[in-house]
């Protein structure tokens, strides 16, 4: 994901700020953050919950809304997201607070403010770690921001005291080495053991992120508050997770498991609310784009029997277990995620009142929040009311009716969303008509040109913090009469994923979407030095692009691929086609030509 633009439309929809008169929802059921209550009157006003039980007379100026057959839950927090973009949706779906694990500083400073200033009524509230701990190329400098890293325990205390001064609510440390086909550089035990002292010196909170058990025994050892992932894997013994338990209790640690983001990592997609039209109706296809797009390119299920098995142990020792997502990464989408999360954590073993529990009592317990997570007198009047009872039925959180933020009730901007995606969802075919050959490269001395789009541009990871060159030449070849290019690639250590090659813009503006829907296949010609090269297509609301592979010999080859081999895919909004060497460091020689999108 890149995190250097962010645009927060914080006047969302045009709807003005202004004081609600007292709202009373009659003979709704209450789940209070903790237990489910008979139905009763409950009465907010100002913003906060004046009455849990109210039995007085109904005034004329009261807003009266039924709650027969319905329930009232504090409104959802989302424990683990990256809230780098789309603010508008987390509290269409009654997620009122999130728990921010890395955004960009100034995305969360204007959000301290507007939290401060009460003025956040028509976004979830964020509680954020702001930028994260890691070591030089380790996780989370592969975004392309500039990030302060560490290499030693006695830079920890000044990096922390930065945070604190930046705006971090509390401080995310990362331990994490990578996996098949990639590495990250790490921090020691003794620099996340310094940087959890740190933090409690100044009275911060210190949650880790993990990939392994090994990583897990460090962090609890250090101290951590929390670890903010559990891991994939496909087995787990009983003594591991009794080592990681009796560390978690020995220092009071939460865990919260991210299953969303762990799924993805599976390659499994959350189908259920993928195929629920009453949740995707309020996301546009962009939106709907990272949860047909997960991680794994195939299913395994076998990966999530550790996290699974893990969590019902440490739930089942009373390790407070939160519900977080990961949102911001593929398989995963903001507010939509936590209904999905909630269901996989019925699966571990939770009960459903325990898994409500686990995105509201127990985050605000584990993070602080003293004015929210729970139904109370005094408390914030984010609610979230749905039909049915989902102490009962988890999957009754999606039936949502209402969801209020400070007092004020979300369902305007819920219908315009709904009305907003109906129409995009109405436009007619858009596609791109494309040559009647199919060719997209135009290729001269003077311009590497297309019949449209803005055309083909050297590509490399430059733009993310990279140390990749690449230089291209045009020349004509005989043997196919017609031009060609040549790439010179050298892909250098410096980006988690360093590449470079030469890449395609198919709209009239780089990273804008074209839809190429008129096309099924993918035709070009390539020579080369016989390395492994990738050949992808980025889309709309995504940097990460789908890929497939090709090996460039000696002789040119004409490659045909379809589309359908490109997991994801979605025609109609891509963005770039690229051609890249890459990520194992070296020298890449290509030649490619005679590039085609054609209907077989």
């Amino acid at each position: 994901m890149k995190l250097t633009q962010i645009s927060l439309t914080l006047a969302a929809f045009g709807f003005a700020f202004h004081a609600n008169a007292s709202t009373l929802i009659q003979q709704v059921r209450v789940f209070d953050g903790q237990k489910i209550l008979a139905a009763r009157n409950v009465l907010i006003d100002q913003g906060k919950i004046m009455n849990v039980d109210y039995k007085g007379q109904i005034k004329a100026d009261m807003k009266v809304v039924d709650g027969k057959g319905r329930t009232l839950m504090p409104g959802l927090i989302d424990a683990h997201v990256h809230a780098y973009q789309d603010q508008d949706l987390p509290l269409l779906y009654g997620v009122t607070t999130q728990i921010d694990m890395f955004t960009a500083v100034p995305l969360m400073q204007e959000m301290n403010k507007r939290m401060a200033n009460g003025s956040n009524t028509h976004n979830a509230d964020l509680i954020s770690a702001g930028v994260l701990a890691t070591a030089p190329g380790g996780h989370g400098t592969e975004y392309g921001m500039e990030i302060e890293t560490l290499t030693k325990p006695e830079q920890a205390q000044a990096w922390v005291d930065k945070r604190i001064a930046e705006g971090s609510h509390f401080i995310k440390i990362v331990i994490e080495h990578g996996g098949a086909g990639y590495k990250f550089n790490s921090l020691d035990s003794a620099t996340v053991e310094a940087l959890v002292k740190a933090a409690h010196v100044r009275k911060k909170m210190a949650v880790v992120h993990i990939g392994t058990f090994e990583d897990a025994k460090v962090a609890l050892k250090a101290g951590a508050d929390g670890l903010v992932h559990l891991y994939v894997g496909s087995a787990i013994s009983d003594a591991q997770s009794k080592e990681l338990i009796a560390l978690a209790k020995q220092h009071g640690s939460f865990v919260i498991p991210t299953f969303s983001v762990l799924e993805s990592m599976a390659g499994v997609k959350a189908e259920d609310i993928l195929n629920d039209a009453g949740l995707t109706n309020m996301l546009n296809k962009t939106q709907v784009l990272p949860l047909t797009n997960p991680y794994g390119q195939q299913e395994n299920q076998a990966w999530l029997t550790a996290p699974k098995k893990l969590t019902a142990a440490m739930h089942a020792a009373k390790i407070p277990v939160l519900a977080g997502t990961d949102a911001g990464n593929r398989g995963t989408q903001y507010g939509i995620s936590l209904h999905h999360e909630l269901a996989l954590l019925v699966e571990a073993g939770l009960s459903p009142s325990e898994a409500l529990a686990a995105a509201t009592s127990v985050p605000a317990q584990a993070f602080h929040l003293k004015d929210r997570g729970r139904i109370a007198q005094g408390m914030k009047a984010d609610l979230v009311m749905v039909e049915g009872d989902p102490s009962v039925d988890i999957t009754a959180t999606r039936k949502i009716v209402e969801v209020w933020k400070d007092g004020e009730a979300a369902s305007p901007l819920r219908q315009q969303k709904a009305a907003q995606v109906a129409q995009e969802r109405a436009v007619k075919n858009n596609a791109v008509r494309l040559p009647a050959d199919g060719r997209i490269s135009l290729f001269s001395t003077e311009k590497l040109a297309s019949p449209f789009g803005f055309g083909w541009v050297p590509s490399n990871d430059a733009p993310m913090g990279g140390k990749s060159s690449v230089e291209l030449k045009v020349f004509a070849d005989s043997g196919l009469q017609q031009n060609a290019v040549k790439v010179a690639a050298t892909v250098n250590p410096g980006f988690a994923f360093p590449w470079a090659g030469i890449a395609f813009f198919p709209s009239t503006q780089p990273m804008q979407a074209a839809d190429l829907s008129a096309a099924n296949t993918l035709k070009f010609k390539i020579r080369g030095d016989g390395k492994t090269y990738t050949v992808g297509f980025t889309m709309q609301g995504s940097f990460i692009p789908v890929t497939a592979t090709v090996t460039a010999d000696k002789e040119w080859t004409e490659i045909s691929l379809p589309l359908s081999r490109f997991k994801g895919l979605d025609t109609s909004m891509i963005t770039m086609l690229s051609f890249n060497a890459g990520p194992t460091p070296g020298q890449y020689n290509f030649d490619l030509a005679d590039v085609r999108l054609v209907k077989e």
